[in-house]
Formats: C-alpha cells, sequence, structure tokens
C-alpha cells in the first residue's frame, strides 16, 4: 500500500487514532464506570471529533443530527413494532404462532425453524423492521419450549442480518448492484447460494455452541412485555395471527413488486410503494391488530389502548442509545472518515474481491453505517471494475455486502438494539452480535471466493 499516492496527510493519522481512543473510551466507560451507553457514546462522540480537529459546536451540532436522523428512521418504527408485539402478547397471537411452530418441530430441529422464519421475514424487510417483528416470537418461543434464550434468538438475527447484507432488495446490495452496473436477478441467485451457508453457520451452528457457554437472563420489562398471558381466554386462530405479523412483509414485498415490475408513475406502483413504506406498512400493521386481536377478540377499548400506552416505556433506553449512536456515527462522517479510508483504498493493490471485501470492512468499522460502507466502496470501485463479465459484478456487489457487516459494534444501532432487547451486557452483546455478523461476513467473503473460481 502506498499511502503517499494517496495523499495521505496528518489529519487521516490523526483522525483513525481519535476513533479509537474514542471507542476504546465507550467500551470502558460502560464497562468500568457503569455508565449507561448514552451518556458514554456521547463522551466518545466529543473525544473523536473535537480529536479530529471539529470545533465543539459543529460536534454537537453533527450529534443531534445523526441522532436525530437514526430515530426518525428506527425510532417510529421501534415504537411501533413494540406496540405490536404487545398486542400481539396480550391477545395470545403470540403464543398461538409458537405453539404451530412449536408443533412443527421440537428440539434440535426448534432453531432451525426459526432461521428460516426469519429469513422469510427478513427478505423484504429492513433489519430493524424485522427485528421488533421476530422479537415477541423470540421471547414467546423460548418460553414455551424450555430452550435458553439465545438457542432461539441467534438463528433469528443470523437470518435476518444475511439477508439484509448479501440480498437485494435490501438498500445496500442495491446500491452496489447499481453502482457496479451487475445484474439484479443474478445477483439475487448467488446471494441466495451465500446466504443459506452462512445463516447455518451463523444461526443454529453458533447459537447451539455459544448457548451452552453463555448463559443470559430474559430481560424483565421487555420479557413481561412480549410474554405477557393472554388477558382473553379467546385466543385468535393461527391464520389471522400469523397473517398479522406478515402483513408488513406482504406490503413491503409490494413496494418492491412496484419498483421492479411496474411503471413508475402509475396509480397502482404510487399505491404500492406509499403502502409499503416502513412506517405506514408498521402502523397499518398496529391498527388491524387493534381491531383483530384486541377487539375483536373480546378485549375492551380501554385494555387495549393501556396496552399500547404500556409497551412504549420499555423502550426507552433503547431509543435514546441507538439516537447516541446514530450521532457517533454522524460525528466520524463529517470528520472525514470515510474520505481517510477511501486514500488508503486507492493506494491498495490486490484482488478485486479482496480489495472490496477489505473496503467495506474498514468503512462499517469506521462509521457504523452499512449503507454508507457499501455505497462508498461502490463509488471508489466503480471505475475500476469496469468491463467485468456480469457474474464478476455480481459477485463483487456481494462481497462488497459482505464486508459491510464484518464485526459490527458500538457505533452501530443493531449492537445497542440487539443488546437492549435481550438484556445482555457488552461483552455479552459482542458475542451475540459482533462475532455473529463476522462470521455472516467471512462465510460471504469465501462463498465469493469460491463461486468466482468456479464460474469465471
Amino acid at each position: 500500500m502506498d499511502l503517499s499516492s494517496a495523499a495521505w496527510v496528518f489529519h487521516d493519522t490523526r483522525l483513525i487514532i481519535c476513533c479509537l481512543i474514542a471507542i476504546a473510551t465507550i467500551i470502558v466507560l460502560i464497562s468500568a464506570t457503569r455508565l449507561p451507553p448514552f451518556l458514554s457514546i456521547l463522551v466518545g462522540t466529543f473525544i473523536a471529533g473535537i480529536g479530529a480537529g471539529l470545533p465543539a459546536e459543529a460536534v454537537a451540532k453533527a450529534f443531534s443530527k445523526g441522532a436525530g436522523s437514526i430515530l426518525g428512521e428506527a425510532g417510529i418504527i421501534i415504537a411501533l413494532g413494540a406496540m405490536l408485539g404487545a398486542l400481539m402478547a396480550e391477545s395470545g397471537a403470540a403464543d398461538r404462532i409458537a405453539s404451530t411452530l412449536l408443533r412443527l418441530g421440537k428440539g434440535r430441529t426448534l432453531p432451525w425453524i426459526m432461521a428460516l422464519v426469519a429469513m422469510v421475514i427478513g427478505l423484504p424487510l429492513f433489519f430493524e423492521v424485522g427485528l421488533v417483528l421476530m422479537v415477541p416470537i423470540i421471547f414467546v418461543m423460548a418460553r414455551q419450549s424450555g430452550q435458553t434464550l439465545l438457542k432461539i434468538a441467534i438463528p433469528a438475527l443470523a437470518g435476518m442480518t444475511t439477508l439484509h447484507a448479501l440480498m437485494p432488495p435490501h438498500p445496500g446490495p442495491l446500491i452496489a448492484v447499481s453502482a457496479l452496473h451487475a445484474d439484479l436477478g443474478l445477483t439475487m441467485l448467488l446471494g441466495l447460494c451465500i446466504a443459506v451457508p452462512a445463516v447455518i453457520l451463523a444461526g443454529p451452528l453458533y447459537g447451539n455452541w455459544l448457548s451452552g457457554r453463555m448463559h443470559v437472563e430474559e430481560p424483565a420489562e421487555l420479557g413481561e412485555l412480549f410474554s405477557a398471558k393472554p388477558e382473553t381466554s379467546r385466543q385468535p386462530g393461527f391464520g389471522i395471527s400469523l397473517l398479522i405479523i406478515l402483513l408488513p412483509v406482504i406490503l413491503m414485498l409490494g413496494s418492491t413488486f412496484a419498483k421492479i415490475a411496474l411503471e413508475p408513475e402509475s396509480n397502482i406502483a404510487l399505491t404500492l410503494k406509499f403502502l409499503g413504506e416502513p412506517l405506514v406498512a408498521l402502523g397499518i400493521a398496529v391498527l388491524a391488530a387493534t381491531v383483530c386481536l384486541g377487539w375483536a377478540n373480546g378485549l375492551s377499548r380501554e385494555h387495549v389502548g393501556g396496552t399500547l400506552r404500556k409497551s412504549l416505556a420499555p423502550i426507552a433506553v433503547l431509543l435514546l442509545t441507538i439516537g447516541a449512536g446514530g450521532g457517533l456515527k454522524q460525528t466520524l462522517l463529517d470528520a472525514g472518515v470515510s474520505q481517510t479510508i477511501s486514500k488508503v483504498a486507492e493506494g491498495a493493490h490486490m484482488p478485486y474481491l479482496l480489495l472490496a471485501w477489505l473496503i467495506a470492512v474498514a468503512l462499517r468499522q469506521a462509521t457504523g453505517s452499512a449503507t454508507v460502507a457499501t455505497t462508498t466502496t461502490a463509488g471508489i470501485l466503480a471505475p475500476m471494475m469496469a468491463g467485468l463479465a456480469p457474474v464478476q459484478a455480481s459477485l463483487v456487489a456481494l462481497v462488497i455486502g459482505a464486508g459491510s457487516v464484518f464485526f459490527c459494534h458500538v457505533n452501530d444501532a443493531g449492537f445497542w438494539m440487539v443488546r437492549e432487547y435481550f438484556g445482555l451486557q457488552l461483552k455479552q452483546t459482542i458475542w451475540v452480535w459482533s462475532v455473529l455478523q463476522t462470521i455472516v461476513s467471512v462465510v460471504g467473503l469465501v462463498g465469493t471466493l469460491l463461486l468466482w473460481h468456479w464460474l469465471t
């Protein structure tokens, strides 16, 4: 690597050092001093921003902008998901789905079924949306089956995050496909070939190994919220329960279909795209659950309203924490971390797939955003990749997606969502989430290398 040819300057060195110091500070504050994650990330953000040369006022504005952005995107979705989960628990719909799944698979087969269900739910959904839909099912399944929370949760997490990283129409893979002029259908086919072994290794197999070595207690507030005993003796049927949980999936699939197969400005396409917006789709699901699982199931209007209000209190800490993670990410972006890593990439000389993966890994570590990592990596490599065969372009797009999920840590909103939802300590979250995503990332790299060797 020739740093001089990439115009490496003192600011770049200082920025990398400040990023490392900030991340180390956050970990120490949370682990050693037991400060809340929100305050720890806030302190780390100012260390990184001011150390990198940003004025203190600019750091504060960047933090507010980043926190507002992530909460604007994910905060309302998480709130709607909590409402939906609470209604499913109170009405008995979550129990109905869990008991049906338990009849389909018991013992060792249950984690495999959870991985498959998560892949189906995760195909059209953003990870955050899929997670808030799956969490109630995970809690109820763990309680009813008598298996550990991790043994049920890890396969579900693996199924959703793998699809998010490797399969269009998720934003990351779709951006890479567009930038590299890859074939969408071919990329989806190759992505599925890589996603299946990645889910198997990072899900049921890793979950079985880790659950035998790490005991995690169900978080009290969320566990009580999502695993509450039904308040009515009339449990809804499996069909309506499944329809409610899949309603956002169906609506978002409709949006994807409209973008791919319909005239962009036609009334049908515009309607489907509107209904498929995550906020709209989840909002419709909550309203449908209110009517079909609540009122029609014998729950009073006062009881349903109280359930919806009660569902918001346990997620307050989660929302603050992921907002802080968004603030840290935006501060690092404003400080120029993407440009610094781009300079390193421009001076590197190595095989296309390995280069693409490493750039995406570095950008994800620095920014905490898979979308930023994917977009920037694809933009850097696009001029170099002109003239690639269709299979090669698709594999480069996939390896970028794989690199964008490598060892996600404290500047990643998903890291804090997993920590708060499952009541984990910081070290436990690294094992449950960061290592899981690293397995997906490495399997993605190995899979693309093998397919490149076999198909080109």
